[in-house]
């Protein structure tokens, strides 16, 4: 009988692991950017709820997916939604960050009433003066904003965080709103992010 060699073992065994681990979390592609279908914020895996392309007139301005505990199909199931929640955002195209800053800005003041705003003139403060320390944005920048509990709003640039989070959980709905609210910053976007698959591209 012929005799395996140790190397061969190990091979043998690897192979043997690998068939025994399961399936790989498939990634979506949008924009030529890769967005797994689970992710880790904080302490909790969350499920992509769904990606999109936020278009400027016909030109591609970023990718952008949504993670949740649980896939949601309207706003209002994703505001309410328990636990962490991540927007994962791959710029498209070079910007300039204090513009890019300011259309969020804009986003966020034409989905939400003044009350809310004067509420949030602190956070709201703290979130425009983020994008005034990075000159621009490059093709392939990624911004990572997560709602983790205990901590608030955290954001990253490239995987660095960019700011102290931002502890008002409320301020996050207001971030949301930018792409779910009632005047989203593209309305096919909106669509995708609720898992119309038809909008993604």
């Amino acid at each position: 009988m012929a005799r395996i060699q140790p190397a061969t073992k190990l091979l043998l065994s690897m192979a043997l692991a690998l068939s025994c681990a399961g399936p790989v979390a498939a990634a979506v592609t949008v924009g030529g950017f890769p967005y797994e279908e689970v992710v880790r914020a904080g302490s909790q895996d969350l499920k992509l709820n769904g990606a999109g392309t936020r278009y400027k007139l016909i030109f591609p301005v970023y990718a952008a997916g949504l993670y949740l505990n649980e896939k949601k199909k309207t706003p209002a199931e994703v505001y309410a939604a328990p636990g962490a929640k991540r927007m994962r955002l791959v710029m498209q195209r070079t910007v300039n960050a204090d513009e890019f800053g300011q259309a969020f800005i804009a986003g966020i003041q034409q989905n939400n009433d003044k009350a809310e705003q004067a509420r949030m003139a602190e956070p709201l403060a703290k979130f425009g003066k983020l994008f005034a320390t990075v000159p621009e944005l490059k093709k392939g920048d990624t911004i990572t904003l997560d709602l983790i509990p205990g901590q608030g709003t955290v954001i990253q640039i490239n995987g660095r965080q960019a700011a102290e989070p931002i502890g008002e959980p409320a301020f996050y709905t207001m971030l949301l709103k930018i792409w779910l609210g009632d005047k989203p910053a593209d309305s096919k976007l909106k669509n995708a992010l609720l898992g119309d698959a038809d909008s993604a591209s």
